[in-house]
């Protein structure tokens, strides 16, 4: 059925002529009654007959367009589940892909050994940088987000390699509890169990802070030896610290989850799908490292 405005307006097709009202074709004469045009068929505007087939044909488009179905989020350039989906694939696929190559041509002695650790603190620092150049960004930059999956990747690519050949098997069980924590994180985040909520938030952010802070000295002290380079993530300390790193990665993740949620529903734009990528490969990697840490100290390290 078509909208009543349409069909009653004289604008979008036929309605009942209004008092006064004359149509095409015709002129009033003096009396004030329409009279046929003197121009007759030589009159520019057509004849009566072409008119209402104009008209017609004008009225059923409209009535065509306002019948057809509603437009999709994705034909209005909204933000979709879809979208945010296969930028997350291909930005963790860029990590994978990467991280793979460079531990292929290093194990192969393709690349020279001299190179492994030049390449490895490349890809930490450069990680680490673009890291927080895209997560400080207003608007998300697609090739940044990519370069950082890049130097992300080669860093994972190497530092698995290493942790691989002291112990056997430990990335595999690195990557399976990685996804099985994110796997039960959605779950828990779509049953309504774990919600966002403002002290969510400040709880989070404190702990993202703190972490932060413990990380750059615990860095340094890795630099001045202590614990064998690790500095405080070693034995029953490393474990602890590795087990809150974990729950608090996994929060960030319900904070992803949340935005992605409140972004699709608001409608922002499909181009923050990339934002959203960022972010749950920002999460899922630091699970992945902290998981292998945890397993490198259970298994004698």
């Amino acid at each position: 059925m078509a909208n009543p405005y349409f069909s009653n307006s004289a604008n979008f097709g036929k309605s009942t002529p209004q008092p006064g009202s004359v149509g095409v074709g015709y002129q009033p004469n003096a009396q004030g009654y329409a009279q046929p045009s003197p121009y007759g068929q030589a009159s520019p505007y057509g004849t009566p007959g072409s008119y209402d087939q104009t008209t017609d044909e004008q009225f059923r488009q409209v009535q065509d367009a306002y019948n057809a179905p509603s437009a999709t989020a994705a034909q209005t350039g909204r933000l979709t589940y879809d979208d945010v989906i296969m930028k997350t694939g291909m930005v963790l696929g860029a990590i994978v892909l990467t991280a793979a190559a460079t531990w292929f041509l290093f194990s192969t002695g393709a690349a020279p050994i001299g190179l492994l650790m030049p390449v490895m603190w490349g890809g930490l620092i450069g990680g680490l940088v673009l890291g927080l150049v895209n997560s400080f960004k207003k608007e998300p930059s697609p090739a940044l987000i990519m370069g950082y999956a890049v130097f992300e990747g080669a860093f994972l690519g190497l530092i698995s390699m290493v942790f691989e050949l002291s112990f056997p098997g430990i990335v595999i069980q690195a990557v399976l509890a990685t996804f099985i924590t994110f796997g039960v994180t959605l779950a828990l985040f779509k049953s309504g169990k774990i919600r966002v909520t403002p002290k969510f938030r400040k709880i989070v952010t404190i702990g993202l802070i703190s972490y932060g802070i413990f990380a750059l000295v615990n860095l340094f002290l890795g630099f001045m030896g202590v614990g064998g380079g690790w500095g405080l993530r070693t034995g029953g300390l490393g474990l602890l610290i590795g087990a809150v790193a974990v729950v608090l990665a996994a929060m960030t993740l319900v904070m992803d989850f949340d935005q992605i949620q409140r972004g699709v529903a608001n409608g922002v734009a499909r181009k923050y799908a990339w934002s959203a990528a960022f972010g749950i490969a920002l999460s899922l990697v630091w699970l992945y490292l902290e998981f292998l840490r945890i397993l490198a100290i259970l298994r004698g390290d």
